[in-house]
This record gives structure tokens, C-alpha cells and sequence, in this order.
């Protein structure tokens, strides 16, 4: 087993940590190429300008599936987590030239705009984990933004923090990395996409992992919790079911990890 305790010193202290070469070298350009293809064959629209996504994006390609085990990354996940961790999202997202920055926000469950989060104030514990896999490079210039520390803060921009959302923040950094690494921070943490004001599209995973106790039912496609909260009129993330053949095809180590999503059906 590796060395994981640096990464978990930085999480707790800082809210987020680097993994250099989740996928390796000889492999990131494989992988990336597949999960364009994907995402062009699969796309959604998106409100957000010049932004193409694939929502559980495991359902229409598996080239990153055998690296959700990288050692140090499940490793950490589990430290943190539990044991029967699971994934809770998997998004593949192709930001395009010309695309602005994000606002400031804290991911589900913590997302205050979601039908489905935790009241704020929070408690100070980690309760979901949130990665950034960096299929083509993050620079000072690309990298997510992030605000050291925010994690620790009991509430964040969707929520009652009084600050512009929109306006960069006087202690952001730009989280820089090779393609192939995975930047890991705690959901809590605020962090804002970077404007693309390159040429170049830059590519980007968002996979986030929960701990076996954390309930995901609001993300699931018809569920009666779903139903339930969104019926005040709050929008929820939606998360799709897993078809049983592309569950069958995933790695054995790598199944525990969905067994939760797999239709039924």
C-alpha cells in the first residue's frame, strides 16, 4: 500500500490534494481521446456556454474504469471515507475557448441550490469527496480555482456567505497539474471553474465518491426521494442508472464501487 498520509494532511489542512499520474503517461492520451469521442457522440446541451458534458459517463465509455483502484486514490478515498466507499457521479466535461469563469460554490451535498443538501451550518467532518481528473493539462491559467482552507467554513457562496460568487476571491489559487493526475478535495471546499482563454480545449472527469451512509436516492432517476424533495420546486442533479451489461464488463474491483447505480430494471 502507499504512502497516503501527505495526501491526507493536505485535505484536512487545505480541503484538497494533487495525485500525479492516476493514469499514467503512456495511457492518458488513450483515455482522453476515448472520452471526447464519447462526449461527442453523447453530449448534452448545457447552459453554460461553450461547455459539452456527459453525464455518467461509465455508461458510454470505461477507458478510465480500471484507474478508480489506483492505490493512492482509493486508498485516500477510503481513509476518508470508510471501507464501501462508492461513486456517486461520473461526468466527462470538454470546456471549449471562449468559456468564463464559474462561480464560487461547493459541490452535493453542499451545494445549497440543489433540493437535496445539507442545511448549513455544517458539521466539520467529511462527508463526500469530490475529484478532478485532469485529462489534458491544468495550468495557472486552466486550473480549477480553489480557496485554501474554505472547507473548514460551515456554509459557502450558494449559501448565506455574503460575497460575490461571480468576482474572484482575494485567496484563490489555480490547482495546476500534468494530464493523467486527479486533483482530490473535500465537497466542501469552494472552488470556481477557470475561464478557458486558451486555444485549446481543455478536457476534465469530475468523479465523486461517498461513504456507504450518505444517501444518494435524490440523484436517482424516478426515485420517491427525488420526488419527495424536488417537490417544492428545487432542482436536483440526476445521476443515471448503470445498465447491468456495462456493470458486467467493469473490472471486479471496480464494481463495488457502482453496484449501488445498476438498474434493475
Amino acid at each position: 500500500m502507499p504512502e497516503i498520509q501527505p495526501y491526507l494532511e493536505r485535505i484536512a489542512e487545505d480541503g484538497f490534494c494533487v495525485l500525479e499520474e492516476v493514469i499514467p503517461a503512456a495511457a492518458v492520451g488513450e483515455v482522453c481521446a476515448s472520452l471526447r469521442a464519447s462526449v461527442e457522440e453523447h453530449k448534452l446541451d448545457d447552459p453554460r456556454s461553450h461547455v459539452d458534458k456527459v453525464s455518467g459517463s461509465i455508461n458510454v465509455d470505461q477507458s478510465f474504469a480500471p484507474y478508480l483502484v489506483e492505490p493512492r486514490l482509493i486508498g485516500v478515498c477510503r481513509a476518508l471515507l470508510g471501507e464501501h466507499v462508492r461513486v456517486s457521479y461520473t461526468t466527462c466535461m470538454v470546456t471549449w475557448p471562449g468559456n468564463p469563469r464559474g462561480g464560487w460554490h461547493a459541490d452535493w451535498p453542499f451545494n445549497q441550490n440543489n433540493a437535496g443538501h445539507v442545511p448549513a451550518p455544517y458539521p466539520d467532518a467529511v462527508m463526500h469527496l469530490t475529484s478532478i481528473w485532469m485529462l489534458t493539462p491544468f495550468t495557472a491559467e486552466t486550473g480549477t480555482r480553489v480557496v485554501p482552507g474554505s472547507h473548514r467554513r460551515d456554509d459557502n457562496p450558494t449559501g448565506g456567505v455574503d460575497i460575490d460568487a461571480d468576482l474572484p476571491h482575494p485567496e484563490e489559487i489555480a490547482v495546476e497539474g500534468e494530464a493523467g493526475s486527479v486533483l482530490v478535495m473535500d465537497s466542501r471546499l469552494w472552488h470556481a471553474i477557470s475561464p478557458n482563454e486558451t486555444g485549446e480545449p481543455r478536457v476534465a472527469m469530475p468523479i465523486r465518491f461517498a461513504p456507504w451512509w450518505l444517501n444518494l436516492d435524490s440523484l436517482r432517476p424516478g426515485s420517491d426521494e427525488r420526488d419527495r424533495l424536488t417537490a417544492g420546486g428545487m432542482s436536483e442533479n440526476e445521476v443515471p442508472l448503470v445498465p447491468a451489461g456495462v456493470y458486467a464488463g467493469l473490472p471486479e474491483e471496480v464494481k463495488p464501487l457502482f453496484r449501488h447505480w445498476v438498474d434493475g430494471s
